[in-house]
C-alpha cells in the first residue's frame, strides 16, 4: 500500500534500485567481516611467534599504532568498517592500503551498477514502447463463439431478453398459483401473452413489434414486483428443474418427429419428378409422329451399337436407378467431361414401373456419341427367390412388417430402432444388383459402378488403367481416426462377426466402384454375399442397406483409391470442403438431402443442377412452378 498522503509513493523502478543498493551493502559488510576474521587469525600467529623470539610489546601501543596507521591510510573514507578498527594486532601497512583500495573499488562498482540499472531500465522501457508500436492488432481467426463476428453488437439481444423474461414470468406464475396469489398470477399471465404477441415469429430485433421494447420494460417491472413477493430460492430451484425436465422431454419428442419427417420426405417422390415420369411414360405408349421418328432413329443406333455392349476395349458403366432425372445427370455429366465420349457405354437397369419413362428419355435425348442401353430388371429370369437371398427374405411376412410399416407414426415410439434402418429401399433389388455384376455382364472384364446420386466432374478413363493388384473392388476409403470403421456398421457382439472381421478395419464407399469381374468370378464373390445375407435374415449381424454386406463380401479384397476420385457427404454434411468438391472427379450426394429434393443443401445443388437438361419441354412443364 501507498504511505500517507504527505509522502510520495515510490515507483517500481526506484524500489528495484533501493533493493539493489541494499544487496550491495550487505555483500560489502560480509566481505569486511571475512577480512576481519583473517586479520585476527594472522594476529594470533604473529603473537605466538613474537613470544618465542622477542620481548613482548605493550598491547596498548601496538593497538594504537595499528589504528593510527589504518586511519592515516584511509582517512578520506567515510564508510570504514568496524571490523577494520577492531584489529588488535600489527598489520603490514601495504596490505592495509590494498584492502582499503579494494573496498573503495567495490563501492565504485556498486555505484556503477546502480547507475547501470537506471540506464538499462530506461533502455528497456524505450524498447517496449517501440515494440508495442509495431504490434499487429488484427484479430486472428478463431474457432469458438468468441470469434470476431460475434464481437459486434448482438442483433437479437432484445429478443433473447424477452424470451428469458417469459421463462421467468412462467416460473413466478406457477409459484403465484401455488401460493394463492391470484392478482399476481393474472398480471404475470397478461404480460406473458403481450410479450409473446410482440415477439411473434421474429428471429432478430428488427423483426420485433414496435412496442416490444416497452413490453420488455413493463415485464421487467412486473418481474421485480413478483420477485419481492414470491421469491424463495428453494421453490425457484425446484420449479426450474421441473421446467428443464419438461423442456428436455419436448426436445426429444421434436427430434423424433423431425427424424420421422426427414426419412419420410427422403423416400417421397417429388411432384415435378412424378410429373416427368408420367409425361415420358405417356409419350412412350402414345407415340405421335415425332416420337415415332425418335424410335426409328434409336432402333437404328441400337443395332449399330450392339457390338459395343460387349466390347472389352471400351469403358463400361453400370447404373441401377428408378429415377429418370438422376440417371440422366449421371450420364450427361460423365459424357460432358469425357475425353473420348464415343468409347463410353452406359448399362442402365431400372424396374418395370419406370422402364418406359427411362427408355423414352434416352430415346429422345441420346448422349452425344456415347452408347446407352436401358434394361428392365424383370427380364433377368435368373433373378428369383430360389437364387437371390434378398428376394427370398422379402417373402417373409415378419420382414415385410418391419420394413413397410416404417411410415406408421407408431414407429416413433420405438426408441431402440433407428428409422433410417427401416426404409424399404434397402430391400429393393435395384439396390442389391451391384452384387450380381458377372451375371448381368458375363462377357465384360471391368466395369465402373456409379450410383444415381453422383455427379461426374472429370474424365474417369484413368480408372481402367489402375492396377487393382488382384483385388476385386477399387473404392475410396472413408475411415478417419475413429469413424467409418467396421464396428460402425457391423454387430461385433455376434460371434460370427467378431471371429471373422477386424472391428478397426477401414470402411469404404459404394457409389463409384471399379470391379474386376475376372477376379470376381475366380473368388465367387456373389456366393460369399449370399452366405452372409442368409445368415442375417433376422438382422442380427447388421441392419442398414447394402454397405455392411459389401464390407463383408469384399473384406480384404478392396483396393483403396485416391480420395480425390470420390468425395462424399453432399447429401448430409453442410461442412464438406468446397476445395475438395471442386477437385473431385466424382461428388456423391449420399444421405437424405438429395439434390432433386427440396431438402437439398442449397450450396451443393448447383453441382448437380447444371447437368439437368432445362431445355427439355417436359422438364420445363413439370418444373415451371419450381422456378
Amino acid at each position: 500500500m501507498c504511505p500517507p498522503p504527505d509522502q510520495r509513493c515510490r515507483s517500481g523502478s526506484s524500489r528495484v534500485t533501493e533493493q539493489t543498493a541494499g544487496l550491495a551493502r550487505t555483500a560489502l559488510a560480509a566481505a569486511s567481516y571475512r577480512m576481519w576474521i583473517r586479520l585476527k587469525r594472522r594476529s594470533r600467529t604473529l603473537t605466538s611467534m613474537a613470544g618465542s623470539s622477542c620481548s613482548k610489546s605493550p598491547p596498548e601501543n601496538s593497538q594504537v599504532a595499528a589504528r593510527d596507521h589504518l586511519l592515516a591510510s584511509g582517512s578520506g573514507t567515510t564508510n570504514v568498517s568496524s571490523a577494520e578498527t577492531l584489529a588488535t594486532t600489527i598489520v603490514d601497512p601495504i596490505k592495509l592500503r590494498r584492502q582499503v583500495f579494494r573496498r573503495r573499488r567495490k563501492e565504485r562498482r556498486v555505484q556503477e551498477l546502480l547507475q547501470m540499472d537506471k540506464k538499462v531500465e530506461l533502455e528497456m522501457r524505450n524498447a517496449a514502447i517501440n515494440s508495442s508500436m509495431n504490434f499487429n492488432n488484427k484479430v486472428r481467426g478463431s474457432y469458438n463463439i468468441w470469434r470476431q463476428e460475434f464481437r459486434f453488437i448482438n442483433t437479437d439481444s432484445t429478443l433473447r431478453l424477452m424470451k428469458d423474461q417469459i421463462i421467468m414470468a412462467k416460473l413466478y406464475a406457477t409459484i403465484a398459483l401455488s401460493q394463492k396469489e391470484p392478482d399476481m398470477y393474472a398480471l404475470l399471465m397478461k404480460c406473458i401473452k403481450e410479450s409473446q404477441t410482440s415477439i411473434g415469429d421474429a428471429l432478430i430485433d428488427s423483426e420485433l413489434d414496435s412496442s416490444a421494447l416497452e413490453r420488455a420494460k413493463a415485464m421487467g417491472h412486473v418481474l421485480s414486483s413478483a420477485r419481492d413477493v414470491l421469491y424463495s430460492s428453494g421453490e425457484v430451484s425446484r420449479k426450474l428443474r421441473a421446467m428443464l425436465q419438461s423442456t428436455e422431454l419436448n426436445i426429444d419428442a421434436v427430434k423424433k418427429q423431425n427424424s420421422f419427417l426427414v426419412q419420410h420426405a427422403a423416400k417421397t417422390v417429388p411432384m415435378p419428378l412424378h410429373c416427368l415420369h408420367m409425361q415420358l411414360t405417356t409419350d412412350y405408349y402414345f407415340r405421335d409422329d415425332a416420337t415415332k421418328e425418335h424410335f426409328h432413329a434409336a432402333a437404328l443406333k441400337a443395332e449399330q451399337d450392339k457390338e459395343k455392349l460387349e466390347d472389352r476395349s471400351l469403358y463400361h458403366y453400370a447404373i441401377f436407378s428408378d429415377n429418370v432425372l438422376a440417371a440422366s445427370v449421371v450420364v450427361r455429366s460423365t459424357v460432358t467431361n469425357a475425353n473420348e465420349p464415343e468409347k463410353h457405354v452406359f448399362h442402365i437397369v431400372t424396374d418395370r414401373l419406370n422402364f418406359a419413362a427411362m427408355k423414352m428419355w434416352f430415346i429422345t435425348h441420346p448422349p452425344q456419341l456415347a452408347t446407352v442401353h436401358v434394361e428392365n430388371i424383370d427380364n433377368f429370369k435368373w433373378l428369383n427367390s430360389s437364387y437371390c437371398s434378398v428376394l427370398r427374405q422379402l417373402e417373409s411376412a415378419r420382414l415385410k412388417e418391419y420394413y413397410f410399416k416404417a411410415h406408421d407414426p407408431s414407429s416413433l415410439s420405438d426408441g431402440n430402432e433407428n428409422l433410417k434402418y427401416r426404409n424399404p429401399k434397402y430391400l429393393s433389388m435395384l439396390n442389391h444388383l451391384r452384387f450380381y455384376m458377372p451375371e448381368i455382364h458375363p462377357k465384360l472384364e471391368k466395369i465402373l459402378f456409379l450410383d444415381d446420386d453422383v455427379v461426374v466432374q472429370k474424365d474417369l478413363t484413368p480408372l481402367w488403367d489402375i492396377d487393382l493388384k488382384g483385388m476385386v473392388n477399387g473404392a475410396v476409403e472413408t475411415c478417419k481416426e475413429s469413424f467409418h470403421r467396421f464396428d460402425t456398421y457391423l454387430n461385433f457382439s455376434h460371434p460370427k462377426i467378431s471371429e471373422n472381421f477386424d472391428p478397426h478395419a477401414c470402411g469404404w464407399a459404394f457409389g463409384m466402384n471399379m470391379f474386376d469381374l475376372k477376379e470376381w468370378k475366380k473368388r465367387n464373390i456373389t456366393g460369399i454375399y449370399h452366405y452372409w445375407q442368409d445368415l442375417n435374415e433376422d438382422r442380427k449381424l447388421w441392419k442398414l442397406g447394402t454397405l455392411p454386406p459389401g464390407l463383408i463380401t469384399f473384406y480384404n479384397l478392396t483396393y483403396p483409391l485416391n480420395r480425390t476420385w470420390h468425395v462424399l457427404g453432399l447429401g448430409y454434411d453442410p461442412a464438406v470442403d468446397i476445395a475438395e468438391i471442386d477437385n473431385a472427379a466424382v461428388v456423391h450426394y449420399n444421405g437424405n438431402y438429395k439434390p432433386w429434393l427440396d431438402l437439398a443443401i442449397s450450396k451443393y445443388k448447383t453441382y448437380w443442377s447444371k447437368y439437368v437438361d432445362v431445355d427439355n419441354s417436359h422438364v420445363q412443364h413439370c418444373y415451371e412452378g419450381k422456378q
